[in-house]
Protein backbone atom coordinates (compact mmCIF):
# COMPACT_ATOMS: atom_id res chain seq x y z
CA UNK A 1 0.00 0.00 0.00
CA UNK A 2 1.29 3.74 -0.77
CA UNK A 3 2.27 5.81 2.65
CA UNK A 4 0.44 8.21 0.06
CA UNK A 5 -2.80 6.72 1.01
CA UNK A 6 -2.01 6.32 4.98
CA UNK A 7 -1.67 9.71 4.68
CA UNK A 8 -5.06 10.88 2.88
CA UNK A 9 -6.45 8.68 5.76
CA UNK A 10 -5.10 10.50 8.82
CA UNK A 11 -5.84 13.81 6.56
CA UNK A 12 -9.61 12.68 6.28
CA UNK A 13 -10.06 11.91 10.14
CA UNK A 14 -8.25 15.08 11.29
CA UNK A 15 -11.10 17.21 9.57
CA UNK A 16 -13.55 15.99 11.94
CA UNK A 17 -13.91 15.89 15.26
CA UNK A 18 -16.92 13.70 15.78
CA UNK A 19 -16.71 10.76 16.71
CA UNK A 20 -19.16 8.85 14.29
CA UNK A 21 -17.91 10.66 11.25
CA UNK A 22 -14.16 9.41 12.10
CA UNK A 23 -15.86 5.64 13.15
CA UNK A 24 -17.45 5.84 9.22
CA UNK A 25 -14.08 7.00 7.29
CA UNK A 26 -12.26 4.61 9.12
CA UNK A 27 -14.45 1.32 8.78
CA UNK A 28 -14.44 1.93 5.29
CA UNK A 29 -10.37 2.43 5.13
CA UNK A 30 -10.28 -1.11 7.14
CA UNK A 31 -12.80 -3.03 4.74
CA UNK A 32 -9.92 -1.94 1.94
CA UNK A 33 -7.04 -2.79 4.21
CA UNK A 34 -5.75 -6.64 3.67
CA UNK A 35 -3.94 -8.68 5.48
CA UNK A 36 -0.30 -7.53 4.00
CA UNK A 37 -0.74 -4.43 5.47
CA UNK A 38 -1.92 -5.22 8.87
CA UNK A 39 1.01 -3.22 10.98
CA UNK A 40 -0.74 -0.14 9.63
CA UNK A 41 -3.41 -0.79 12.76
CA UNK A 42 0.19 0.20 14.68
CA UNK A 43 0.76 3.50 12.33
CA UNK A 44 -2.79 4.63 12.88
CA UNK A 45 -2.14 5.19 16.68
CA UNK A 46 0.89 6.29 16.29
CA UNK A 47 3.29 3.54 16.63
CA UNK A 48 5.28 1.14 14.96
CA UNK A 49 4.99 -1.94 16.89
CA UNK A 50 2.51 -3.62 19.31
CA UNK A 51 1.79 -1.26 22.64
CA UNK A 52 3.09 -4.28 24.60
CA UNK A 53 6.74 -4.07 23.05
CA UNK A 54 8.70 -1.80 24.23
CA UNK A 55 10.86 -0.26 21.20
CA UNK A 56 10.11 3.53 20.12
CA UNK A 57 10.64 5.55 17.41
CA UNK A 58 12.16 8.06 20.17
CA UNK A 59 13.36 10.35 17.71
CA UNK A 60 13.73 14.53 19.54
CA UNK A 61 11.92 17.36 17.73
CA UNK A 62 15.85 19.10 17.51
CA UNK A 63 16.56 15.71 15.20
CA UNK A 64 13.13 15.59 13.47
CA UNK A 65 14.19 19.57 12.84
CA UNK A 66 17.53 18.12 10.94
CA UNK A 67 15.87 16.22 9.40
CA UNK A 68 13.77 18.38 7.61
CA UNK A 69 16.32 20.59 6.80
CA UNK A 70 18.60 18.53 5.20
CA UNK A 71 15.48 16.93 3.10
CA UNK A 72 14.16 20.04 1.68
CA UNK A 73 17.52 22.10 1.53
CA UNK A 74 17.19 24.47 4.34
CA UNK A 75 18.60 26.10 7.33
CA UNK A 76 18.01 24.43 10.71
CA UNK A 77 17.43 27.89 12.41
CA UNK A 78 14.68 28.40 9.94
CA UNK A 79 13.17 24.76 10.60
CA UNK A 80 12.92 26.09 14.30
CA UNK A 81 12.34 29.81 13.36
CA UNK A 82 9.29 28.08 11.61
CA UNK A 83 8.19 25.59 14.04
CA UNK A 84 8.17 28.58 16.70
CA UNK A 85 5.67 30.23 14.97
CA UNK A 86 3.31 27.38 13.75
CA UNK A 87 3.91 25.04 17.21
CA UNK A 88 3.30 22.16 14.69
CA UNK A 89 6.77 20.50 12.99
CA UNK A 90 4.65 18.03 10.48
CA UNK A 91 2.58 21.36 9.26
CA UNK A 92 6.56 22.92 8.71
CA UNK A 93 7.58 19.79 7.15
CA UNK A 94 4.50 20.01 4.67
CA UNK A 95 4.83 23.65 3.78
CA UNK A 96 8.93 23.38 3.29
CA UNK A 97 8.39 20.05 1.11
CA UNK A 98 5.59 22.09 -1.22
CA UNK A 99 8.54 25.01 -1.55
CA UNK A 100 10.98 22.45 -2.32
CA UNK A 101 8.46 19.97 -4.84
CA UNK A 102 7.67 23.37 -6.84
CA UNK A 103 11.69 24.14 -7.28
CA UNK A 104 12.50 20.56 -8.17
CA UNK A 105 9.17 18.73 -9.79
CA UNK A 106 10.47 15.22 -7.96
CA UNK A 107 9.14 12.62 -5.61
CA UNK A 108 8.97 8.92 -5.55
CA UNK A 109 6.61 6.71 -4.37
CA UNK A 110 6.89 5.53 -0.35
CA UNK A 111 5.00 1.88 0.32
CA UNK A 112 4.30 1.51 3.81
CA UNK A 113 6.45 -1.51 4.11
CA UNK A 114 9.27 1.15 3.21
CA UNK A 115 8.23 3.41 6.12
CA UNK A 116 7.84 0.68 8.50
CA UNK A 117 11.11 -0.90 7.51
CA UNK A 118 13.12 2.55 8.38
CA UNK A 119 11.11 3.66 11.18
CA UNK A 120 11.88 0.22 12.59
CA UNK A 121 15.48 0.81 12.26
CA UNK A 122 15.69 4.31 14.47
CA UNK A 123 15.46 1.91 17.71
CA UNK A 124 17.90 -0.48 16.87
CA UNK A 125 20.64 2.08 16.03
CA UNK A 126 23.00 2.59 19.39
CA UNK A 127 26.57 3.49 19.61
CA UNK A 128 28.76 5.91 17.87
CA UNK A 129 26.98 7.71 14.18
CA UNK A 130 23.80 6.88 15.50
CA UNK A 131 22.67 10.19 15.22
CA UNK A 132 23.68 10.77 11.56
CA UNK A 133 22.05 7.16 10.27
CA UNK A 134 19.41 8.06 12.15
CA UNK A 135 19.18 11.30 10.28
CA UNK A 136 20.03 9.61 7.02
CA UNK A 137 17.32 7.01 7.39
CA UNK A 138 14.58 9.67 7.88
CA UNK A 139 15.96 12.04 5.25
CA UNK A 140 15.63 9.19 3.16
CA UNK A 141 11.96 9.13 3.57
CA UNK A 142 11.03 12.58 3.53
CA UNK A 143 13.36 13.19 0.48
CA UNK A 144 10.54 11.36 -1.19
CA UNK A 145 7.21 12.15 0.58
CA UNK A 146 4.81 14.59 -0.70
CA UNK A 147 4.03 17.63 1.18
CA UNK A 148 1.66 15.31 2.97
CA UNK A 149 3.29 12.46 3.44
CA UNK A 150 5.96 14.85 4.92
CA UNK A 151 3.20 16.31 7.25
CA UNK A 152 2.67 12.65 8.88
CA UNK A 153 5.62 10.90 9.10
CA UNK A 154 6.77 14.04 10.88
CA UNK A 155 4.36 13.91 13.12
CA UNK A 156 4.61 9.65 13.80
CA UNK A 157 8.45 10.46 14.04
CA UNK A 158 7.72 12.54 17.34
CA UNK A 159 4.48 11.12 18.51
CA UNK A 160 2.38 13.73 18.03
CA UNK A 161 0.17 12.51 15.26
CA UNK A 162 -2.81 15.01 15.93
CA UNK A 163 -5.61 13.18 14.06
CA UNK A 164 -7.73 12.61 17.23
CA UNK A 165 -7.66 8.54 17.47
CA UNK A 166 -8.63 6.39 20.15
CA UNK A 167 -8.10 3.10 20.47
CA UNK A 168 -12.02 2.73 21.10
CA UNK A 169 -12.25 4.51 17.97
CA UNK A 170 -10.29 2.03 16.32
CA UNK A 171 -12.28 -0.68 17.80
CA UNK A 172 -15.61 0.14 17.17
CA UNK A 173 -14.49 0.48 13.22
CA UNK A 174 -13.50 -2.73 12.90
CA UNK A 175 -17.07 -3.65 14.65
CA UNK A 176 -18.42 -1.51 11.87
CA UNK A 177 -16.21 -2.77 8.85
CA UNK A 178 -16.53 -6.51 9.87
CA UNK A 179 -19.70 -7.54 11.67
CA UNK A 180 -23.67 -5.88 11.53
CA UNK A 181 -24.18 -6.34 14.77
CA UNK A 182 -21.82 -3.52 16.29
CA UNK A 183 -23.03 -3.62 19.78
CA UNK A 184 -22.65 -7.12 20.44
CA UNK A 185 -19.21 -7.74 18.46
CA UNK A 186 -17.23 -4.20 20.07
CA UNK A 187 -16.85 -5.77 23.35
CA UNK A 188 -15.49 -8.92 21.87
CA UNK A 189 -12.97 -6.98 20.07
CA UNK A 190 -12.13 -4.88 23.39
CA UNK A 191 -11.83 -7.90 25.43
CA UNK A 192 -8.98 -9.25 22.74
CA UNK A 193 -7.58 -6.01 22.58
CA UNK A 194 -7.02 -5.79 26.47
CA UNK A 195 -5.59 -9.59 26.53
CA UNK A 196 -3.25 -8.72 23.62
CA UNK A 197 -2.09 -4.76 23.35
CA UNK A 198 -1.81 -5.77 19.90
CA UNK A 199 -4.14 -4.27 17.43
CA UNK A 200 -2.81 -6.29 14.18
CA UNK A 201 -3.49 -9.64 15.58
CA UNK A 202 -7.16 -8.40 16.96
CA UNK A 203 -7.03 -7.33 13.11
CA UNK A 204 -6.36 -10.51 11.48
CA UNK A 205 -9.14 -12.59 13.37
CA UNK A 206 -12.05 -9.79 12.92
CA UNK A 207 -10.92 -9.21 9.12
CA UNK A 208 -11.99 -12.44 8.42
CA UNK A 209 -15.09 -11.89 10.05
CA UNK A 210 -15.46 -14.46 12.72
CA UNK A 211 -16.14 -13.18 16.18
CA UNK A 212 -15.55 -16.44 18.33
CA UNK A 213 -12.06 -16.79 17.12
CA UNK A 214 -11.28 -13.90 19.00
CA UNK A 215 -11.33 -16.05 22.65
CA UNK A 216 -8.15 -18.13 21.19
CA UNK A 217 -6.03 -14.97 21.79
CA UNK A 218 -5.09 -14.68 25.55
CA UNK A 219 -2.77 -13.52 27.90
CA UNK A 220 0.71 -14.01 27.22
CA UNK A 221 3.46 -13.76 29.93
CA UNK A 222 6.09 -11.82 29.74
CA UNK A 223 3.95 -9.45 27.57
CA UNK A 224 3.05 -6.68 29.49
CA UNK A 225 -1.07 -5.75 30.13
CA UNK A 226 -2.46 -3.09 31.08
CA UNK A 227 -3.58 -2.52 34.56
CA UNK A 228 -7.23 -2.67 35.90
CA UNK A 229 -7.97 0.67 37.52
CA UNK A 230 -10.55 2.10 40.28
CA UNK A 231 -13.31 4.90 40.42
CA UNK A 232 -13.36 6.93 43.13
CA UNK A 233 -15.87 7.90 45.57
CA UNK A 234 -16.00 10.08 48.62
CA UNK A 235 -16.56 7.64 52.11
CA UNK A 236 -16.97 4.01 53.13
CA UNK A 237 -21.16 4.68 52.58
CA UNK A 238 -20.62 5.39 49.41
CA UNK A 239 -17.76 2.58 48.64
CA UNK A 240 -20.27 0.29 49.66
CA UNK A 241 -23.24 0.81 47.59
CA UNK A 242 -20.73 0.90 45.03
CA UNK A 243 -19.34 -2.33 44.88
CA UNK A 244 -21.88 -3.82 47.35
CA UNK A 245 -21.72 -5.62 50.32
CA UNK A 246 -19.44 -7.83 51.73
CA UNK A 247 -16.69 -6.58 49.52
CA UNK A 248 -13.03 -7.10 50.28
CA UNK A 249 -11.19 -4.11 52.14
CA UNK A 250 -7.56 -3.58 51.26
CA UNK A 251 -4.87 -0.81 51.98
CA UNK A 252 -4.70 1.97 48.81
CA UNK A 253 -0.68 1.48 48.99
CA UNK A 254 1.47 4.84 48.53
CA UNK A 255 3.62 3.52 45.91
CA UNK A 256 3.52 2.36 42.47
CA UNK A 257 1.95 -0.27 40.20
CA UNK A 258 4.06 -3.74 39.47
CA UNK A 259 3.33 -6.04 37.18
CA UNK A 260 5.17 -9.26 37.84
CA UNK A 261 5.63 -11.81 35.34
CA UNK A 262 7.42 -15.57 35.47
CA UNK A 263 7.84 -18.19 32.77
CA UNK A 264 9.97 -21.00 34.29
CA UNK A 265 13.21 -19.13 35.18
CA UNK A 266 12.16 -15.71 33.83
CA UNK A 267 11.12 -12.69 35.49
CA UNK A 268 9.62 -9.74 34.00
CA UNK A 269 8.30 -6.30 36.10
CA UNK A 270 6.32 -3.46 34.53
CA UNK A 271 4.79 -0.22 35.25
CA UNK A 272 1.42 0.72 35.29
CA UNK A 273 2.74 2.55 31.61
CA UNK A 274 4.17 -1.03 30.59
CA UNK A 275 7.59 -0.17 31.21
CA UNK A 276 9.92 -3.52 31.95
CA UNK A 277 11.81 -2.32 35.09
CA UNK A 278 13.30 -5.72 36.01
CA UNK A 279 16.61 -4.37 35.97
CA UNK A 280 16.06 -1.19 38.48
CA UNK A 281 14.61 -4.05 40.84
CA UNK A 282 16.42 -6.82 41.05
CA UNK A 283 15.91 -7.28 45.09
CA UNK A 284 12.20 -7.99 43.80
CA UNK A 285 13.64 -10.69 41.16
CA UNK A 286 14.75 -12.57 44.37
CA UNK A 287 11.69 -12.33 46.65
CA UNK A 288 9.46 -13.88 43.92
CA UNK A 289 12.18 -16.82 43.78
CA UNK A 290 11.92 -17.26 47.54
CA UNK A 291 8.23 -16.54 48.70
CA UNK A 292 6.34 -17.17 45.50
CA UNK A 293 4.95 -20.69 43.98
CA UNK A 294 4.31 -21.08 40.77
CA UNK A 295 5.89 -21.75 37.23
CA UNK A 296 4.07 -19.22 35.33
CA UNK A 297 1.86 -16.11 36.62
CA UNK A 298 0.93 -12.38 36.32
CA UNK A 299 0.60 -10.93 39.59
CA UNK A 300 -0.95 -7.04 40.23
CA UNK A 301 0.94 -5.62 43.24
CA UNK A 302 1.75 -1.87 44.13
CA UNK A 303 5.63 -1.35 44.80
CA UNK A 304 6.12 0.49 48.38
CA UNK A 305 9.00 2.62 49.89
CA UNK A 306 10.13 2.34 53.44
CA UNK A 307 12.92 3.78 55.51
CA UNK A 308 15.77 1.27 55.80
CA UNK A 309 16.65 2.22 59.62
CA UNK A 310 12.89 2.97 61.04
CA UNK A 311 10.95 0.48 58.74
CA UNK A 312 8.29 3.29 58.61
CA UNK A 313 6.60 3.23 54.60
CA UNK A 314 7.72 6.41 52.48
CA UNK A 315 5.78 8.64 50.44
CA UNK A 316 5.56 7.41 46.54
CA UNK A 317 8.24 10.58 45.84
CA UNK A 318 10.79 9.27 47.79
CA UNK A 319 11.22 6.14 45.73
CA UNK A 320 10.12 7.20 42.06
CA UNK A 321 13.64 7.84 41.24
CA UNK A 322 14.16 3.68 41.31
CA UNK A 323 11.99 4.09 38.08
CA UNK A 324 14.68 5.52 36.05
CA UNK A 325 17.82 4.97 37.40
CA UNK A 326 19.83 2.23 35.39
CA UNK A 327 22.92 2.98 37.04
CA UNK A 328 24.42 2.16 40.49
CA UNK A 329 21.32 -0.35 41.46
CA UNK A 330 22.68 -2.08 44.34
CA UNK A 331 23.35 1.54 46.02
CA UNK A 332 19.82 2.24 45.20
CA UNK A 333 18.78 -0.73 47.05
CA UNK A 334 19.94 -0.02 50.33
CA UNK A 335 19.03 3.53 50.03
CA UNK A 336 15.44 3.49 48.88
CA UNK A 337 14.58 -0.07 49.61
CA UNK A 338 10.57 -1.39 48.15
CA UNK A 339 8.38 -4.02 49.74
CA UNK A 340 6.01 -5.73 46.79
CA UNK A 341 2.54 -5.69 48.17
CA UNK A 342 0.53 -8.31 45.85
CA UNK A 343 -3.40 -7.61 45.55
CA UNK A 344 -4.52 -9.74 41.97
CA UNK A 345 -3.67 -12.67 40.18
CA UNK A 346 -4.35 -12.53 36.53
CA UNK A 347 -2.30 -16.00 35.35
CA UNK A 348 -1.64 -18.87 37.29
CA UNK A 349 0.63 -21.97 35.72
CA UNK A 350 -1.11 -22.20 32.93
CA UNK A 351 -4.19 -20.53 33.00
CA UNK A 352 -5.95 -17.00 32.61
CA UNK A 353 -7.89 -16.22 35.63
CA UNK A 354 -9.07 -12.94 34.38
CA UNK A 355 -12.54 -13.92 34.09
CA UNK A 356 -12.37 -15.84 37.49
CA UNK A 357 -14.49 -14.22 40.41
CA UNK A 358 -12.14 -11.81 42.79
CA UNK A 359 -12.68 -13.59 46.11
CA UNK A 360 -11.07 -16.51 43.76
CA UNK A 361 -8.14 -14.73 42.89
CA UNK A 362 -7.65 -13.12 46.45
CA UNK A 363 -8.12 -16.94 48.20
CA UNK A 364 -5.40 -17.97 45.74
CA UNK A 365 -2.77 -15.08 46.39
CA UNK A 366 -2.69 -16.17 50.48
CA UNK A 367 -1.86 -19.33 49.42
CA UNK A 368 1.08 -18.82 46.76
CA UNK A 369 2.88 -16.18 48.82
CA UNK A 370 4.79 -16.62 51.89
CA UNK A 371 4.72 -13.14 53.70
CA UNK A 372 7.71 -11.77 54.47
CA UNK A 373 7.58 -8.17 55.75
CA UNK A 374 9.85 -5.59 53.89
CA UNK A 375 9.94 -7.47 51.02
CA UNK A 376 7.04 -9.27 49.35
CA UNK A 377 3.40 -9.83 51.13
CA UNK A 378 -0.12 -10.43 50.26
CA UNK A 379 -2.14 -6.82 50.50
CA UNK A 380 -3.50 -5.86 54.08
CA UNK A 381 -7.35 -6.61 53.49
CA UNK A 382 -10.61 -7.61 55.80
CA UNK A 383 -13.53 -9.02 54.07
CA UNK A 384 -16.83 -7.37 55.51
CA UNK A 385 -20.24 -5.90 55.47
CA UNK A 386 -19.38 -3.50 58.42
CA UNK A 387 -18.85 0.25 58.23
CA UNK A 388 -17.67 0.32 61.51
CA UNK A 389 -14.83 -1.93 60.73
CA UNK A 390 -14.16 -1.26 57.36
CA UNK A 391 -13.52 2.80 59.02
CA UNK A 392 -11.40 1.65 61.30
CA UNK A 393 -9.21 -1.01 58.91
CA UNK A 394 -8.85 2.72 56.79
CA UNK A 395 -7.48 4.82 59.62
CA UNK A 396 -5.07 1.99 60.31
CA UNK A 397 -4.20 2.24 56.63
CA UNK A 398 -3.54 6.07 56.97
CA UNK A 399 -1.64 4.96 60.43
CA UNK A 400 0.57 3.40 58.39
CA UNK A 401 1.11 6.12 56.15
CA UNK A 402 -0.53 5.13 53.22
CA UNK A 403 -3.14 6.62 50.76
CA UNK A 404 -6.25 5.04 52.24
CA UNK A 405 -8.24 1.93 50.82
CA UNK A 406 -9.68 0.02 47.76
CA UNK A 407 -13.08 -1.73 48.17
CA UNK A 408 -13.58 -4.59 45.71
CA UNK A 409 -16.33 -6.49 44.74
CA UNK A 410 -15.85 -10.47 45.24
CA UNK A 411 -17.85 -11.32 42.20
CA UNK A 412 -15.82 -9.05 39.57
CA UNK A 413 -13.58 -10.05 37.02
CA UNK A 414 -10.47 -8.51 36.40
CA UNK A 415 -10.72 -6.44 33.11
CA UNK A 416 -7.42 -5.15 31.96
CA UNK A 417 -7.03 -1.21 31.25
CA UNK A 418 -10.44 -0.19 32.64
CA UNK A 419 -11.51 2.18 35.49
CA UNK A 420 -14.16 0.56 36.92
CA UNK A 421 -17.35 0.52 39.02
CA UNK A 422 -16.31 -2.51 40.88
CA UNK A 423 -13.14 -1.75 42.11
CA UNK A 424 -12.95 1.98 43.96
CA UNK A 425 -10.59 3.77 46.42
CA UNK A 426 -10.94 6.22 49.27
CA UNK A 427 -9.04 8.89 50.11
CA UNK A 428 -8.47 11.91 52.39
CA UNK A 429 -10.66 14.80 51.47
CA UNK A 430 -7.50 16.55 50.18
CA UNK A 431 -8.26 16.38 46.79
CA UNK A 432 -5.95 15.17 44.40
CA UNK A 433 -4.99 14.58 40.34
CA UNK A 434 -2.61 13.39 37.91
CA UNK A 435 -1.76 15.86 35.63
CA UNK A 436 0.47 16.71 32.68
CA UNK A 437 2.87 19.84 32.00
CA UNK A 438 1.84 21.42 29.00
CA UNK A 439 3.47 25.41 29.57
CA UNK A 440 5.90 27.33 31.55
CA UNK A 441 6.78 30.35 32.60
CA UNK A 442 11.05 31.29 33.77
CA UNK A 443 10.91 32.98 36.75
CA UNK A 444 12.82 35.79 38.06
CA UNK A 445 15.10 36.48 41.39
CA UNK A 446 16.34 33.69 43.13
CA UNK A 447 14.41 31.57 40.70
CA UNK A 448 15.90 33.38 37.46
CA UNK A 449 17.26 30.90 34.60
CA UNK A 450 14.77 28.49 36.05
CA UNK A 451 10.86 28.08 35.44
CA UNK A 452 9.09 28.53 38.34
CA UNK A 453 5.17 29.01 37.12
CA UNK A 454 4.39 25.58 35.50
CA UNK A 455 0.79 25.73 33.21
CA UNK A 456 -1.23 22.34 34.18
CA UNK A 457 -3.43 20.26 32.03
CA UNK A 458 -6.18 17.32 31.71
CA UNK A 459 -6.69 14.94 29.21
CA UNK A 460 -9.41 16.07 26.60
CA UNK A 461 -12.03 14.25 24.40
CA UNK A 462 -9.68 13.14 21.44
CA UNK A 463 -6.66 11.36 21.52
CA UNK A 464 -3.51 13.42 22.26
CA UNK A 465 -5.49 16.26 23.21
CA UNK A 466 -4.61 18.23 26.67
CA UNK A 467 -6.88 20.70 27.98
CA UNK A 468 -5.19 23.47 30.89
CA UNK A 469 -6.62 23.32 34.21
CA UNK A 470 -4.48 25.41 36.13
CA UNK A 471 -1.02 27.27 36.76
CA UNK A 472 0.78 25.94 40.03
CA UNK A 473 4.71 27.12 41.53
CA UNK A 474 4.27 25.54 45.15
CA UNK A 475 5.53 22.07 46.38
CA UNK A 476 9.00 22.99 44.70
CA UNK A 477 12.05 23.18 46.22
CA UNK A 478 14.41 26.03 45.34
CA UNK A 479 17.50 23.64 46.90
CA UNK A 480 17.91 20.28 47.01
CA UNK A 481 16.51 19.13 50.45
CA UNK A 482 15.18 15.16 51.39
CA UNK A 483 15.77 14.07 47.62
CA UNK A 484 12.54 16.78 47.08
CA UNK A 485 12.22 18.32 43.19
CA UNK A 486 14.08 21.12 42.59
CA UNK A 487 12.85 24.12 39.99
CA UNK A 488 16.45 23.23 38.26
CA UNK A 489 15.65 19.74 38.03
CA UNK A 490 12.17 20.40 36.83
CA UNK A 491 13.69 22.73 34.57
CA UNK A 492 16.28 20.67 32.77
CA UNK A 493 13.54 17.78 32.82
CA UNK A 494 11.22 19.77 30.68
CA UNK A 495 13.42 22.22 28.70
CA UNK A 496 14.13 19.77 26.15
CA UNK A 497 10.20 19.11 25.37
CA UNK A 498 10.23 23.20 24.52
CA UNK A 499 7.73 23.26 21.32
CA UNK A 500 7.19 26.85 21.79
CA UNK A 501 8.94 30.60 23.11
CA UNK A 502 7.28 33.39 23.99
CA UNK A 503 9.23 36.01 25.81
CA UNK A 504 9.32 34.29 29.08
CA UNK A 505 6.93 31.91 28.43
CA UNK A 506 7.03 28.53 26.62
CA UNK A 507 4.80 25.49 25.40
CA UNK A 508 5.90 22.27 26.64
CA UNK A 509 5.64 19.02 25.03
CA UNK A 510 2.93 16.97 27.08
CA UNK A 511 5.36 14.06 28.48
CA UNK A 512 6.09 15.34 32.15
CA UNK A 513 3.45 13.73 34.13
CA UNK A 514 2.97 14.79 37.86
CA UNK A 515 0.50 14.98 41.13
CA UNK A 516 -1.03 17.83 42.28
CA UNK A 517 -3.44 18.61 45.12
CA UNK A 518 -5.66 21.17 45.29
CA UNK A 519 -7.99 23.44 47.58
CA UNK A 520 -11.32 23.30 44.86
CA UNK A 521 -12.12 23.18 41.40
CA UNK A 522 -13.72 26.57 39.94
CA UNK A 523 -15.51 27.18 36.51
CA UNK A 524 -12.92 29.12 34.37
CA UNK A 525 -12.88 31.59 31.62
CA UNK A 526 -9.44 31.86 31.30
CA UNK A 527 -8.66 28.16 30.86
CA UNK A 528 -9.47 26.14 27.57
CA UNK A 529 -11.30 23.12 29.46
CA UNK A 530 -13.27 26.15 31.40
CA UNK A 531 -12.29 25.02 34.88
CA UNK A 532 -9.38 25.73 36.90
CA UNK A 533 -7.77 24.60 40.25
CA UNK A 534 -7.53 26.70 43.29
CA UNK A 535 -3.77 26.66 45.25
CA UNK A 536 -2.91 23.62 43.59
CA UNK A 537 0.49 22.30 44.76
CA UNK A 538 3.31 20.11 43.48
CA UNK A 539 3.29 16.23 45.20
CA UNK A 540 5.28 13.95 42.72
CA UNK A 541 6.81 13.22 39.80
CA UNK A 542 5.03 10.35 38.16
CA UNK A 543 7.52 8.75 35.93
CA UNK A 544 5.39 5.55 36.10
CA UNK A 545 2.11 7.04 34.45
CA UNK A 546 2.03 7.84 30.96
CA UNK A 547 -0.27 11.41 30.11
CA UNK A 548 -2.75 9.18 28.71
CA UNK A 549 -3.12 7.90 32.03
CA UNK A 550 -4.04 11.16 33.68
CA UNK A 551 -7.20 13.03 35.28
CA UNK A 552 -9.76 13.90 32.28
CA UNK A 553 -11.80 16.59 31.91
CA UNK A 554 -15.00 14.34 32.88
CA UNK A 555 -12.83 13.48 36.23
CA UNK A 556 -12.57 17.05 36.83
CA UNK A 557 -16.19 17.52 36.50
CA UNK A 558 -17.07 15.18 38.68
CA UNK A 559 -14.94 15.98 41.41
CA UNK A 560 -16.29 19.96 40.88
CA UNK A 561 -19.81 18.18 41.25
CA UNK A 562 -18.47 16.03 44.73
CA UNK A 563 -16.77 19.01 46.44
CA UNK A 564 -18.63 20.60 49.24
CA UNK A 565 -19.63 23.84 48.89
CA UNK A 566 -19.80 27.05 51.14
CA UNK A 567 -23.97 27.95 50.56
CA UNK A 568 -22.93 31.50 50.64
CA UNK A 569 -20.64 31.29 47.40
CA UNK A 570 -22.60 29.17 45.37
Amino acid sequence: MRYKRLAQLYEDLSSTTKRLEKIDILSKFLDYLSKEDRDVMYLLLGDIYPEYDERRIGISNQLAIKAIAKATGTDPASVTKEWKQVGDLGQVAEKLTQTKSQSTLHSHIITIEKVLTNLRKLPELEGKGTVSKKIALITELLTSASPIEAKYLTRTLIGDLRIGLKEATVRDSMAKAFFKNKKESAPKIQKAIDRTNDLASVFDIVGKGKIKELEKLHLEVGKPIKAMLAQKVNNLKEGFKAVGSPCAVEYKYDGFRLIIHKQGKNFSLFTRSLENVTKQFPEVVEYLKKYVKGESYILDSEAVGFDSKTKEYQPFQNISQRIRRKYHIEKMQKTLPVEINIFDVLYYDGKSLLNEPFEKRTKLIKKIIKNHPYKIIHAKQIITSNEKRAKEFYDKALKDNQEGVMMKNLKAEYDPGRRVGHMIKIKPEEKDLDLVITGAEYGAGKRSGWMSSFILSCKGKNKGEYLEIGKMGTGINEKQTDGKVTFEQLSKMLTPLIIKEKGKSVTIKPKVVISVTYQEIQKSPNYNSGWALRFPRFTALRPDRHPEDIADLKEVVDDFKKQKRNWRYG
